[in-house]
């Protein structure tokens, strides 16, 4: 791996953004319900409570942000090999609670965890749905020309 301590910024990395009032970050999956409820009314594809087992259990890393009350707001979760492939994945507001900077507080909390632990220069990849696009860009993402993102439709 590295030799970088992962509880300090990665060098040049400016760290996740503050949280509005009335929300905490964690570093901790959702429940399966909570897991299936937000992708569905973040406009996400449906899974199943049986589908969300093996993404709960198997990422290699979780952020998700909950209310005051332990209400899920947000999620995300990287998928990767923990030294140089990071794919970013299941990214999802609540309605509820969109436009208060949540989604890219996840984003920046993932990135900033791939950057503490991976060797310098990791590939970090994500689908971008057009809703997310524009917070994607404001990142750093760039489109992966001449790559194109496929899938085997099942």
């Amino acid at each position: 791996m590295t030799d970088r301590d992962p509880d300090s910024p990665a060098p040049g990395a400016a760290g996740p953004a503050a949280l509005p009032d009335g929300y905490r970050l964690e570093h901790a999956a959702p429940r399966s319900e909570e897991y299936v409820r937000l992708r569905e009314i973040a406009g996400l594809s449906p899974r199943t409570p049986e589908q969300a087992v093996g993404a709960l259990e198997n990422s290699w890393a979780w952020t998700t942000i909950r209310t005051a009350d332990g209400g899920l707001a947000a999620m995300g979760r990287t998928l990767g090999d923990g030294a140089w492939y990071f794919h970013l994945a299941d990214i999802a507001t609540d309605p509820d609670h969109q436009r208060r900077g949540l989604g890219r507080a996840v984003m920046e909390d993932l990135i900033d965890r791939i950057e503490r632990a991976a060797p310098p220069h990791p590939y970090i990849t994500l689908l971008a749905d057009p809703p997310g696009q524009r917070l994607y860009r404001s990142l750093g993402f760039i489109d992966s020309d001449p790559s194109l993102g496929m899938r085997l439709p099942r």
